[in-house]
């Protein structure tokens, strides 16, 4: 199976080829890569929409597929198609998109495959699992002209697009700063041994490009995210949302400048990821800085916002309150402005995308999902490393420290390797 993966991959590339749908009718037949989380949501989000048919839930869990697919024909009235494999996914030819909830450590090169094998994706944060991924993500969607959309559904919000179009105006003056707040209710995941893998899950599967080593409840299943070598820790859960806010919000991309702290201070627990984490970030040729903060547990909230962002300017300041809603206050006296709360739908306009072949089309293209997961990683790495980092935004290296460097990949699995050359 590997090898027909690898030939079907290579005559894709060779036609390089945008394939059009037949009519702006044509059903778009999309296949759900993970549905134990995140892909629930993913399911309901495309099955709503016109002419769109969710074709295939796939999960290397074999309870947890089989477990969505009986949710699905009772709210739907019809079965749906089950898989354990992807790669058996991206052999199905009727399969125009798919959509990507895995574990972290996977969504590069479910991406990569995806888009060698004529698939259009939609991939949850964080795009990447590090930095050197994000940017073959990008490589790979440009060399097979696919649509590629990264899952932070605040840039569909015409509330949010109205806030940024406003920041530009200067509706606050001079932006100077973005704060990004992820102040979540985390509890202690425990302790928990190794133990055999359970019959009903493919295990090779799951740990796919992470290294081999014994099954542990410990990271199978939502767990996962406090683990280095399959998430990226909140700052790269839910603080991907937030950084792609900063960076948007303030117009910037990768930063020079990178310091963080932080630690477990209350848990005794498995997770290695902080339950606090303070990352700065500086941009002195733009005169910019972003500061994002990461709390567990009991904490306050800021300005009425405990997930979202704020913006600084020499007037006054907007706030970002979840997905959906901004407010603006001027002054000392923080006289209240403008406001806005409005959904958006991220699937749908995914879907336009697909359908008119246009990237300009897509609200989060794969460029910005590399560039705010890129900035969670360089957040985790300074943490890590416990000093400041300089970064050059041009190369995507780091400046004369080659620790640092080794950080921004890791070390493939045969035969789950992120490529060189997408």
């Amino acid at each position: 199976m590997q090898r027909r993966y690898f030939l079907m991959a290579s005559a894709v590339a060779a036609a390089h080829r945008l394939p059009a749908m037949n009519s702006p009718n044509d059903t778009v037949r999309v296949a759900v890569l993970g549905v134990n989380g995140r892909g629930r949501d993913h399911i309901a989000g495309f099955q709503k929409l016109k002419n769109v048919e969710v074709a295939v839930l796939c999960d290397p869990d074999r309870n947890v597929a089989a477990s969505r697919a009986a949710q699905f024909e009772k709210t739907y009235g019809r079965p749906v198609r089950t898989e354990s494999d992807l790669r058996r996914v991206f052999d199905d030819r009727s399969i125009d998109a798919v959509s990507i909830a895995t574990p972290n450590h996977w969504h590069a090169l479910a991406t990569i495959w995806a888009c060698q094998a004529g698939k259009d994706v939609y991939v949850e944060k964080p795009g990447s699992h590090n930095v050197f991924e994000g940017r073959k993500m990008v490589e790979a969607a440009a060399k097979y002209n696919r649509i590629v959309q990264h899952g932070v559904q605040l840039r569909s919000s015409p509330a949010v697009q109205e806030a940024v179009a406003k920041l530009r105006e200067g509706v606050i003056g001079k932006v100077y700063m973005a704060r990004a707040i992820i102040y979540r209710w985390r509890p202690s995941i425990g302790k928990k041994g190794f133990e055999p893998v359970p019959p009903y899950l493919d295990y090779n599967l799951w740990l796919g490009p992470a290294a081999e080593r014994p099954f542990s409840r410990r990271w199978v299943h939502y767990n996962w995210h406090w683990h280095w070598d399959f998430g990226n820790g909140e700052i790269g859960n839910q603080g991907v949302h937030e950084t792609d806010m900063c960076l948007w919000g303030l117009g910037v991309g990768l930063p020079r400048f990178i310091t963080a702290s932080g630690g477990k201070f209350l848990f005794d627990d498995d997770k290695e990821t902080p339950e606090i984490l303070t990352a700065s970030f500086l941009y002195p040729e733009q005169n910019k800085y972003i500061e994002v903060e990461v709390r567990h547990w009991c904490t306050n909230e800021e300005n009425g916002v405990s997930v979202g962002n704020i913006f600084y300017g020499s007037e006054g300041y907007l706030v970002i309150k979840g997905y959906n809603r901004y407010e603006v206050y001027f002054g000392a006296k923080r006289q209240p402005g403008p406001s806005r709360s409005e959904d958006g739908d991220h699937y749908a306009n995914f879907i336009q995308a697909v359908r008119s072949r246009n990237p300009k089309d897509l609200n989060a293209p794969i460029e910005t999902g590399h560039l705010s997961s890129a900035l969670a990683h360089l957040g985790n790495i300074a943490y890590r490393l416990g000093r400041r980092l300089e970064f050059d935004p041009a190369q995507e290296k780091f400046v004369g420290d080659e620790e640092a460097n080794r950080m921004l990949r890791r070390d493939y699995r045969k035969p789950f390797v992120v490529p060189e050359k997408v």
